[in-house]
């Protein structure tokens, strides 16, 4: 005969086991998609899918013309702009979600980060995947086929407005750069003054001084002249005037017949020879 008690102990404890888990595994599911929902959002709220949403459910007024009551909406091309502007930010969204997520992952497999924010960054990813099949169906219901396309002009959007925005950046610093390389021009050039002046004045001071001692001898020099002319103008003005000898006709024909040469001689060997010739032309 069986023993049935020895039997049901093992199949009640496997049955525990199972709902335990069971239980277990239910439980960290809700408490998990209670989490997820709790978790801050990757993204802030979504602007241009707001309006455009807003734009779209508007109630229209009525309006009073000439043929009767007509309902005035939205206009389509309103809508359009506002969706284009929604698959812009959607563009934006999803290139920063591409660039981000292979950092992430390294980060996540060294520990770095915890799951919460891998979490995050995947209900991000279902979002905006819902997000461009969403802005995909609005794009077709206006026009068909424009599905395909509203995602390349909103990346051309986006790529203009980055070109802007950089053009702008880089206006701004030339200007920085240009009134920076101004203020640096007027501080070199009031240098440069500041030398020219100082050299003037050292080379004024040192021609003053090497040009004193030339002017100092030049004034004793001119003072020594007045000095030296002076004294010989006075004694010429003192001195009286010689007296002026008149000599006779005959004294005159004797000198002139007279031999220089033998009168040289005779004056050598006698010193009084000429003093007879005196006497006998007077004579």
């Amino acid at each position: 005969m069986v023993d049935w008690i020895s039997l049901a102990v093992p199949f009640a404890y496997l049955s525990v086991l199972i709902g335990s888990l069971a239980t277990f595994s239910s439980l960290y599911r809700k408490r998990k998609a209670r989490k997820a929902t709790s978790l801050e959002p990757w993204f802030p709220a979504h602007l241009q899918r707001d309006i455009y949403f807003s734009l779209l459910h508007i109630d229209p007024a009525p309006s009073k013309e000439k043929s009767g009551e007509k309902e005035k909406k939205v206009p389509e091309s309103v809508l359009k702009a506002a969706l284009l502007r929604r698959a812009t930010e959607d563009i934006k969204r999803v290139m920063a979600l591409r660039s981000q997520k292979q950092a992430l992952a390294m980060l996540l497999q060294r520990g770095s980060v915890g799951d919460d924010l891998w979490q995050r960054f995947l209900r991000a990813e279902k979002e905006m995947e819902e997000e461009v099949r969403d802005v995909v169906t609005e794009a077709n219901a206006y026009v068909a086929g424009w599905g395909q396309t509203i995602f390349q002009s909103a990346n051309e959007m986006v790529n203009n407005t980055l070109i802007r925005e950089r053009i702008e950046k880089h206006q701004k610093k030339a200007e920085e750069e240009k009134a920076w390389w101004e203020k640096k021009k007027a501080s070199i050039q009031e240098g440069f003054m500041k030398e020219l002046d100082a050299e003037k004045g050292t080379t004024t001071t040192t021609t003053s001084t090497a040009a004193a001692p030339v002017v100092a001898t030049i004034v004793a020099g001119a003072e020594a002249e007045k000095a030296v002319e002076t004294p010989a103008m006075t004694s010429t003005a003192a001195a009286p005037p010689a007296p002026t000898v008149t000599e006779s006709d005959e004294d005159a024909v004797l000198v002139e017949a007279d031999d220089q040469p033998a009168a040289t001689a005779a004056a050598q060997k006698s010193p009084g020879g000429g003093g007879k010739k005196k006497k006998k032309g007077k004579k």
